[in-house]
This record gives structure tokens, sequence and C-alpha cells, in this order.
């Protein structure tokens, strides 16, 4: 990997840290305020966190990305777990079939800027996110 991506493999919560960590630092690097670099983080979290609590195993890709006049961090989430079988359920606030809030997938799409989910029930799941400096 170039310092332009960062992969990080998930399956227990230090990885979960980790991953949390990097695109943290990635995000300072990129020259994202605090509070910007603090929502890439939680939803690094939340995503890593659904790939340890339904999947077991994954990965968090971290990228650096360009605009036309604008830089920014892409994050890939994905693992070949179960899948979702409907995704539009998934994004509702408060879903879940785990018991918790069901702030996780929802909670990402607001906190990044742009977002997209491919999921197939027995094959797995990807999130893409962006965020962009402001």
């Amino acid at each position: 990997m170039s310092a332009e991506e960062v992969e990080v493999a998930i399956s227990s919560d230090r990885d979960i840290v980790l991953a949390r960590q990097k695109g943290r630092g990635m995000a300072v690097e990129l020259g994202f305020s605090s509070v910007d670099a603090t929502l890439i983080a939680t939803a690094i979290s939340e995503l890593a966190r659904n790939i340890v609590s339904y999947a077991q195993s994954g990965k968090i890709v971290l990228r650096r990305i360009r605009g036309s006049s604008r830089v920014g961090i892409l994050i890939i989430a994905w693992d070949d777990g179960p899948g979702i079988s409907d995704v539009r359920q998934a994004l509702r606030d408060g879903f879940s079939t785990s018991g918790s809030l069901g702030l996780g997938l929802p909670g990402v799409r607001r906190l990044m800027d742009e977002f997209g989910i491919t999921s197939r029930p027995g094959q797995g799941t990807t999130v893409t996110v962006k965020k962009w400096r402001q």
C-alpha cells in the first residue's frame, strides 16, 4: 500500500480501534478540521463494528482522493458475510437486527458527504463513503 491508501483487516475490537486511528490520522494529514476528523473516525468505527458484528471479518480501505478543486477521503468497508436482505430497511433510523440502537448505517450516511452500499444475501456487503474537505 502506498501512503495514498491504507488497508486494515477487521476481525476484532482492536482492529476497529486501529482503523479509526488510521482514518483520523489520514484526515488530519489531508487538512480536515478536528471536527471532521472525528466524524470520519466515527463513521469508520460504525462500519468496522458492523463487519465484526455481522460478518466476523472483512476490511476497511482508506484512500486519499482528489476532485477538480478539492481533496477528500474515500472509505470502503467490505465483507463477505451474510449480506443484508433489505438494504432500504437497514438504512432506516432505528432499524437493527442485533438489538442495538440501529444508528450504524443511517448515522454513517449522515456523517459523510457521499454514501453507497451494495449487498447480496449470502455474498457480503460493500459500503463506500466519501468525505470532502471544506
